[in-house]
């Protein structure tokens, strides 16, 4: 599947998992790196997997909407 080679609407960062790894990380102190690690794929065994299958129905519309507009920029 081609995409543009710049869309602010499939930027990763506003990806869905961003979120809720953020707000799973926040105010949490870390020693070690390895521990940044186990806590972010905690995170992941934990989420239930429609999580996963609703964030990628919206990258899917969101990436829909910008080919419909040929590429232009798509607000929320």
């Amino acid at each position: 599947m081609e995409h543009p080679p710049y869309s602010p609407d499939l930027a990763p960062n506003d990806f869905y998992l961003f979120g809720p790894l953020k707000k799973h990380l926040a105010s949490r102190h870390f020693r070690t790196d390895a521990e940044v690690q186990a806590a972010g794929v905690k995170l992941l065994r934990d989420l239930d997997p429609d999580f996963f299958y609703a964030g990628f129905d919206r990258l899917v519309y969101r990436w829909h909407k910008c080919f419909n507009n040929h590429g232009d920029y798509v607000e929320k």
